[in-house]
């Protein structure tokens, strides 16, 4: 055992029942501080550096590998997808599998890369074909609004050879655009897509501090109810576009995100089976747009059946939002608004960065070529003639071109002399001075339209915005139609959706069951079952369920139903009770008698009068007799009721059977205490 391992177990030997005989961890033990420091290193590189997005890009690390690997290797041609997965684990240190997956889910986004080649198909959740059969490259929109090294903080990648950004300096709010779901170590979020044209719309209106609202937009089309997205912190329900297309004919036109045709097919066969739908035929027509053909059976609604659809199937879903990102480093929940308002402070900022870059580059391209200019002009390249060192060389040009240091905007460096140095003899022989002050002219006119963008910034990012919708207005329309959704009356769908049988001989009871038919009943009723000895049970609509060959009551649960019920107890004796069954707890057995009870007769519909023959007995005098029930209060299921009679019943009627012998001078049974 090496000395690490002995360590540990030493420590280890600390722990309730070790043989070190604490009482617990110590607090300094080494094993405990290995696992907190690795633990905590282990689930902040997950939440940061794997499954949560950053608010300033709204990208995940091996999407911006991704974009970064791809403007590396851009050219305009397509590239294989392989190559860029290649160059991407350059920086990416998970392996091939995860950025390849990221790729194509980024190139179905259609926003930022353009794909070319099988990427699979998002409606029938058909895969990509393997990276070395595909190809990609960067969008317009994403080479002209994600990327400026000089703006872009580096650093070094996990091995140490080549440097990757920390963000990219990115004009537009891809968090929301493109959307997010991630799971982390405590934590997870999702972050629904939204129209790329409603963003940039809404980031105006937060410049002009005008009111905006953005809802979700998924390329899936099909039809949305955001009634209750509340700013992103709630959910959104989605519907598939279901048409009628003739008689008895229903076509789905769309499905919702994260739902495929074949997942589709299946829940609506599963719902056929379970809940009874009757679906005559379904037909897969998808190519390029979803086209599910449904042929109901004999005498069905179409327009009952759609609600049906959309109560049993994956015709309906609902996506619930959770914008959790990393803000500084720190995992934050926050509402798409607070994400956009944030998004449109960053994009001020970098349109600002930019814009001081500009007019740096253009004052340094300036004051080089007013240095040319003074350089060819005043034939200072001749005092190198006679110049016998290179230092001698540098002191010369430095010294000529000092003598104009009133023509130029900042003093001359080292690096002045350089680039003046490189002028090539060719340039000089052929310096065209009207051409290269007409040059300078341009440079001035754009210091001077950059210095007003920068007077002018938020008028800037409006008019740099609405030059966005322009151009890519009509490339990107709103896919999902915003609508409200009326509320489904389920138990209206599925009344007769179930037939329980009741299989005497067997004492099974259930909607597989064959036997007698008792009644008609939806799935998501409540079924009380009282068997002859009084316990009861409420359950769920059950398949096949063992009660008893002798049950006396099973309907769907009412807790106020008014019921009637005779029994004999264990001394012999009949008691009637009248009794609602109140709140009970789904599958728990309770008892309506005492024990050692047997019930004689149940129902819902209690009869004023009920009529009672006894069995015959050697010197009875009473035979029959008839119950006034209408002075019996009605009380919970636990009371006992009221003594009826000592004498063994025959038989209980609720009208007068035939054969009933009247005698007037006899009053009606009456009970003791009313």
């Amino acid at each position: 055992m090496s000395e690490n391992q002995r360590e540990l177990f030493d420590n280890a030997a600390d722990r309730p029942g070790g043989n070190g005989g604490g009482g617990g961890w110590r607090e300094d033990g080494h094993l405990r501080r290995l696992i907190d420091k690795n633990f905590i290193q282990y689930a902040s590189y997950v939440i940061r550096d794997r499954a949560i997005p950053d608010l300033i890009d709204g990208l995940k690390p091996v999407q911006r590998r991704i974009l970064y690997s791809l403007k590396e290797k851009d050219d305009g041609k397509f590239i294989k997808v392989a190559n860029i997965v290649g160059h991407t684990m350059q920086y990416h240190p998970h392996g091939d599998a995860s950025i390849g997956a990221a790729l194509v889910t980024l190139t179905r986004k259609r926003f930022l890369i353009e794909g070319q080649g099988n990427f699979g198909n998002l409606l029938t959740g058909d895969p990509a074909a393997a990276s070395r059969y595909i190809e990609c490259r960067l969008t317009e929109l994403a080479r002209e609004n994600l990327f400026n090294d000089e703006l872009t903080k580096f650093v070094p990648s996990y091995d140490g050879r080549r440097k990757e950004p920390v963000s990219l300096p990115a004009k537009l709010p891809l968090l929301l655009m493109l959307g997010a779901e991630g799971i982390a170590v405590g934590l997870s979020t999702r972050i629904l897509s939204h129209n790329f044209i409603e963003l940039l719309q809404a980031q105006i209106a937060i410049l002009d501090r005008k009111q905006f609202e953005i809802v979700p937009d998924f390329r899936q089309g099909g039809l949305m109810d955001a009634s209750e997205y509340a700013k992103g912190t709630g959910r959104v329900r989605l519907r598939s576009r279901i048409d009628v297309t003739g008689p008895r004919r229903l076509t789905i036109r769309s499905v919702a995100p994260g739902v495929t045709t074949d997942s589709l097919i299946a829940s609506i066969e599963a719902a056929a089976k379970k809940k009874g739908l009757k679906v005559r035929a379904i037909n897969d027509y998808t190519a390029g747009a979803v086209e599910i053909e449904i042929t109901l059976g004999q005498e069905q609604d179409e327009e009952k059946m759609k609600q049906a659809l959309y109560a049993f199937t994956s015709c309906e879903v609902t996506l619930s939002s959770r914008v959790v990102l990393i803000d500084r480093d720190r995992p934050v929940e926050m509402d798409v608004e607070s994400v956009l308002r944030a998004n449109t402070k960053n994009l001020l900022k970098t349109l600002k960065r930019e814009l001081e870059a500009e007019r740096r580059n253009l004052f340094d391209k300036l004051h080089q070529m007013t240095l040319v200019q003074i350089f060819v002009e005043n034939r200072i390249y001749k005092r190198i003639e006679e110049c016998k060192s290179y230092p001698d060389v540098q002191k010369a040009i430095l010294d000529g071109v000092t003598e104009y240091r009133e023509l130029l905007r900042r003093d001359v460096t080292g690096s002045d002399v350089e680039m003046l140095l490189a002028v090539k003899i060719k340039r000089i022989s052929r310096f065209d001075m009207n051409k290269h002050r007409k040059g300078m002219t341009d440079i001035l006119t754009g210091l001077e339209t950059a210095d007003k963008h920068l007077a002018d910034l938020t008028g800037y990012a409006k008019r740099f915005l609405k030059a966005l919708i322009r151009k890519y207005g009509k490339a990107f329309p709103r896919c999902t139609e915003m609508t409200s959704f009326d509320p489904i009356e389920l138990r209206d769908l599925t009344a007769n959706e179930l037939t329980l049988c009741y299989d005497r001989e067997k004492g099974y009871v259930g909607y597989g069951v064959e036997g007698d038919e008792l009644f008609l009943c939806s799935s998501l009723d409540k079924l009380v079952i009282v068997r002859g000895d009084g316990k009861y049970r409420v359950v769920n609509p059950p398949e096949r369920l063992f009660v008893d060959t002798n049950m006396a009551y099973c309907a769907p649960m009412d807790r106020d139903r008014e019921c009637l019920m005779v029994y004999r107890d264990e001394d012999g004796f009949s008691q009637v009770k009248r009794f609602t069954f109140g709140g009970s707890i789904l599958n728990k057995e309770y008892s309506c008698i005492p024990d050692r009870g047997e019930i004689l007769y149940f129902t819902d519909c209690p009869p004023e009068r009920l009529y009672v023959k006894y069995k015959k007995r050697k010197g009875q005098r009473i035979h029959q007799q008839a119950f006034d029930l209408s002075k019996i209060p009605v009380k919970g299921v636990k009371t006992r009721g009221k003594h009826m009679t000592s004498k063994k019943v025959a038989s209980l009627h609720s009208v007068k059977p035939r054969g009933w012998v009247e005698k007037k001078s006899r009053p009606p049974g009456t009970f003791p205490g009313l």
